[in-house]
């Protein structure tokens, strides 16, 4: 199968890359972790050997796809480099994924990315609803949340409350594009499938990345707050990328995947916002975002 990474995708499309890479390098094998609200599969692939874990969550948000492809491409590369015994990035993988395993979820949101591009169908029974709470109407080139407009990088189990504040003061009660945090941590079945798989690797689990977009900015710590060697981390990721290293402000610092983590397990946790410009970035720019996250992504799998 021919991979196209400079052209958006839909989930569909991201789930058969994810089959064609299982078929094609025997290294990766993939798994179902859950579904979405609409019932669509959310796919995890995993390679590498040993005891010691780090997982890779990509698409969070719908205008945020290109994070999907980054997810596949990385996972594709490591592949190759392994069975061609070969250095990626100038990092030996092969020597990296003897005693690691990483997993990468390339699409936790795979309505909200069909919805953003348009093939979320029409017929469906939630399409009316869609439109009703989305102020552009049939216009979802904005769109971030999943299919019931819960933004899931807000539905997570870390200063919820004041999260909800938040949003109240910003005028927002109900479902929409984006910022609603939902009624109750991880009250979306694909948060929930997240949380889940984050548990369940969590006792040997050293990092965990969302990619998101954009800003070529890092984030690491939860109001202040960080996990041993993660600022360490931050800073070589930021060598590695020449990516900026901050804290994020207001309802950002709230509800999300890397702050259930950091709160949660103790665990070095970071978003990642990948590229420069306004969102939905361009497909046309995959391959310069990549090469800066490429780095990023093998030296967190180095940690641990």
């Amino acid at each position: 199968m021919d991979f196209d990474f400079c052209t958006a995708a839909p989930s569909d499309k991201i789930r058969s890359y994810c089959f064609s890479a299982a078929s094609e390098y025997p290294c990766i094998s993939l798994c179902t972790i859950g579904y979405s609200l609409v019932g669509q599969p959310i796919e995890c692939m995993a390679f590498g050997k040993g005891e010691v874990c780090h997982l890779v969550v990509g698409a969070h948000h719908g205008s945020e796809h290109i994070t999907a492809l980054i997810c596949v491409k990385f996972v594709l590369d490591c592949a190759k480099a392994l069975r061609d015994d070969v250095f990626l990035a100038g990092f030996d993988v092969k020597h990296i994924f003897s005693k690691r395993r990483m997993f990468v979820v390339p699409v936790i949101n795979p309505d909200g990315i069909d919805i953003q591009q348009g093939a979320f169908p029409k017929e469906h029974v939630l399409y009316p609803r869609l439109i009703s709470m989305n102020p552009r109407g049939r216009d979802f080139t904005h769109w971030q949340a999943n299919a019931r407009g819960v933004d899931l990088n807000h539905n997570y189990d870390a200063g919820f409350a004041e999260c909800r504040l938040l949003e109240r003061k910003m005028g927002i009660y109900s479902g929409g594009p984006t910022r609603f945090g939902g009624q109750y941590p991880e009250s979306e079945p694909e948060t929930h499938a997240l949380c889940n798989l984050t548990r369940l690797l969590s006792p040997k689990l050293k990092t965990a990345i969302a990619l998101h977009t954009q800003g070529e900015e890092i984030y690491y710590d939860y109001l202040g707050n960080y996990p041993r060697g993660s600022l360490m981390l931050a800073e070589c990721f930021s060598r590695v990328s020449g990516y900026t290293v901050s804290r994020p402000d207001g309802i950002a610092s709230y509800g999300g995947y890397k702050d259930w983590v950091i709160n949660e397990f103790g665990i070095p946790a970071f978003t990642i916002e990948c590229g420069k410009g306004k969102n939905p970035l361009p497909p046309c720019d995959f391959d310069k975002i990549y090469e800066k996250v490429l780095p990023v992504l093998l030296t967190a799998a180095s940690f641990g």
